[in-house]
């Protein structure tokens, strides 16, 4: 139930029926190949399938058969699966420093494809992220704008999408408590640097979770966390005890609730 919970807040629909149709699919065409009567449908229902499951590796092998694919939907579940693989622990370093730049090659054909998709925006914002983190601080920093821009305008085309509302709150958390150093490496790259406050961050964070309660952990560990920054312990306490709570599915999952109990401890 919390899988299924999680995985309908990522975007993904499940159709009634959709394990019985995977099955038909693999008994049938086998899991390896492509088979020349697939639709795109079909491989997207696999997919969706396989990604409320957690089956990451099975989800990627699956769907990077069809990396040169037209196909918006298929493109942007491409971008998402790499991404999650490269957030496996059993993923090597050189691994992960692949899937990550091919992440943001997937996301941004599915863009090319279609500038109309919420998640291809959502996604590209992600993965632009993620290769910061491999081209430095002063690149990451010189992203932030267009990180931002694609998290909101894939909020315009799905307002209801709590994940995305959960990004632009990291987004805003992340600058509020931007070291003196990163401020002064914003400062050469922008006339106006990028900025926010914590209280912007809590902000998004609350219109997530009103837009999916208990949609994920993350949120609930950085409402605790920007409490904790806005000196309100009682608050903080509420949200670091949800989040130390939560059904842990995932690592990230059990990374957060190893962060809420520690900062618990702290209080």
């Amino acid at each position: 139930t919390q899988v299924l919970r999680k995985s309908l807040q990522r975007g993904l629909v499940l159709s009634t029926g959709s394990f019985l149709v995977y099955e038909a699919h693999k008994l049938i065409f086998g899991f390896a190949e492509v088979h020349a009567s697939f639709k795109v449908e079909d491989v997207i229902e696999q997919a969706d399938y396989l990604y409320g499951s957690g089956e990451t590796e099975k989800l990627y092998r699956l769907l990077v058969q069809h990396k040169n694919s037209d196909d918006a939907e298929l493109l942007w579940r491409l971008a998402r699966a790499s991404r999650d693989l490269a957030q496996l622990s059993s993923t090597s370093a050189e691994e992960k420093k692949q899937l990550t730049y091919d992440s943001l090659e997937y996301a941004k054909k599915a863009l090319e494809k279609n500038e109309s998709n919420s998640a291809a925006h959502k996604w590209y914002g992600i993965c632009l992220s993620d290769v910061g983190d491999y081209e430095g601080i002063k690149t990451k920093i010189g992203n932030a704008v267009v990180i931002k821009e694609h998290f909101q305008r894939a909020i315009e085309l799905n307002p209801k999408d709590a994940t995305t509302i959960h990004l632009i709150g990291i987004w805003c958390y992340s600058f509020a408590e931007m070291p003196w150093y990163q401020r002064k490496i914003a400062a050469t790259l922008f006339a106006t640097p990028p900025t926010s406050t914590f209280q912007e961050a809590l902000r998004y964070f609350h219109m997530a979770e009103e837009a999916d309660p208990n949609f994920y952990s993350k949120n609930l560990l950085f409402l605790g966390k920007t409490y904790l920054k806005l000196n309100n312990k009682k608050m903080a306490l509420l949200w670091l005890s949800k989040a130390k709570e939560y059904p842990a599915q995932t690592e990230e999952d059990k990374q957060v609730q190893k962060e809420a109990l520690e900062l618990l401890n702290s209080i």
